[in-house]
């Protein structure tokens, strides 16, 4: 009797709760259907609905896409009849473990049968899409004889959902957007030193760049900017940023300073017997530098001889940069809306030091091959399904696998407002001004 009451009652509220979802959700004021939005609508009526709806069709859905196992029965054979034994042909569900809540939907371990592989159930993503009526689904294969399916109830990175604003876990981490699955999405300068930012015009390149540059000017770091375009999207932080080149002249003499600046911390560095700048004392240690290059393909590709010179000259400093920055404090972030082996041996080699990938929707497939090829050739799809209207998605790799992403909007009055009041965070780095008063004029 007590189970059938318990029974009756969460029957009961799941009723309610498809009545309010129908009839009151559409007539309901803003405020209050923004905090229907919350975790717990999903946690006390969709989460329950999913996994009923899950294991009502779980053995039906593995024998339609073939992922269950026939197990033949034993036989006798007397003379010239056949007798047989045991139970009839009946295929066979891979065993289903006990699904999990998340935030934004739900996982679930499958045990395989032997003989059964992950690439079966990750081709029959779509499959339990449809069936569980899920946003998206995602099978990995966390252990040998099972795999985790991932089901999303809802889009996490909808611009109409309510964003949360997560704190910076430590110095050289910029929170910059959520992932798909409801978590932060943090650029962690001190785990991956150097980023490579593709993305086609109206991608959210741009988008992701002014969130970067807004969460570290927050923290004594010194932002230095090239933008050969004339200075159209950096020049918004200006009042923050410690330099700004503008074209390829005085590209190269920041690059040059720069690098200058390097082999000066690596003197530091040896003559107190530390492998990196954070080995030093906090008083001693140089302020970390993040050089934000915004269109590569300003700097590498030139029509004349001495244009031509100069690219050269950014391809090595660049590289250089790439190859002794990890480890005293100098990190990169390169952006390109397209990025290949037409821009010159510099771009692939440029393309080996920068261990953080991010891609978002791209013209062609090459840029995404080149971006996430050789991290996670499983993403090269997925970026290129990223549609026009998903602005701001991007694929990005965390942890050893890729993930879905979308960067914070910030919105050139956003960006100037934080640049101002960041104003007086900005460090003097001598070098780099002198290099900018030699090479143009000062930023």
């Amino acid at each position: 009797m007590p189970w059938e009451l318990v029974i009756w009652i969460v029957s009961a509220l799941m009723c309610l709760g498809l009545l309010t979802q129908w009839w009151w959700e559409p007539r309901a004021p803003f405020w209050l259907r923004r905090s229907m939005d919350s975790p717990w609508r999903w946690y006390l009526l969709g989460f329950p609905l999913t996994v009923l709806r899950i294991r009502w069709t779980w053995r039906r859905l593995c024998h339609t896409a073939d992922l269950s196992v026939v197990r033949r029965p034993r036989y006798h054979v007397i003379g010239r009849n056949t007798i047989v034994k045991g139970s009839a042909l009946r295929p066979t569900a891979p065993r289903l473990g006990v699904p999990r809540a998340t935030m934004t939907g739900l996982s679930v371990r499958v045990h395989l049968h032997p003989g059964q592989t992950p690439r079966e159930f990750i081709a029959n993503a779509e499959t339990f899409i449809h069936a569980w009526r899920v946003h998206s689904v995602r099978v990995i294969s966390v252990k040998r004889g099972q795999v985790l399916i991932i089901a999303t109830a809802r889009d996490p990175l909808a611009q109409s959902a309510a964003w949360r604003r997560f704190p910076a876990p430590r110095l050289m981490a910029a929170v910059v957007g959520r992932t798909g699955d409801g978590s932060a999405w943090v650029l962690d300068f001190r785990k991956v030193p150097h980023w490579l930012v593709a993305g086609a015009t109206q991608s959210g390149k741009s988008t992701l760049l002014a969130s970067l540059v807004t969460e570290l000017g927050a923290q004594p770091v010194a932002l230095v900017g090239i933008d050969c375009k004339g200075g159209m999207e950096l020049s918004l932080f200006a009042r923050r940023l410690s330099a700004l080149a503008t074209n390829r002249a005085e590209a190269v003499e920041l690059l040059t300073a720069l690098v200058a600046e390097v082999e000066r911390r690596m003197a530091v560095c040896r003559s107190a017997g530390v492998r990196s700048v954070w080995g030093l004392a906090d008083d001693t240690r140089p302020v970390p530098v993040v050089i934000v290059v915004d269109e590569i393909a300003e700097l590498y590709l030139a029509g004349t001889l001495a244009g031509r010179k100069e690219a050269n000259e950014c391809s090595t400093l660049l590289l250089r940069l790439g190859q002794l920055g990890a480890a005293l404090g100098v990190h990169l972030v390169v952006a390109a809306q397209r990025f290949g082996s037409d821009l010159g041996p510099g771009a692939t080699a440029l393309r080996a030091q920068l261990g953080g990938r991010v891609c978002h929707r791209v013209n062609d497939e090459s840029t995404a091959e080149m971006t996430l090829g050789d991290l996670s050739p499983d993403a090269v799809a997925v970026a290129q399904a990223i549609t026009e209207e998903e602005r701001g998605v991007a694929v990005t790799t965390i942890g050893g696998h890729w993930v879905r992403a979308r960067s914070h909007l910030v919105t050139p009055d956003e960006a100037r407002h934080y640049a101002e009041q960041n104003a007086h965070r900005t460090p003097d780095v001598p070098g780099l001004i002198r290099a900018m008063e030699s090479g143009g004029d000062a930023a």
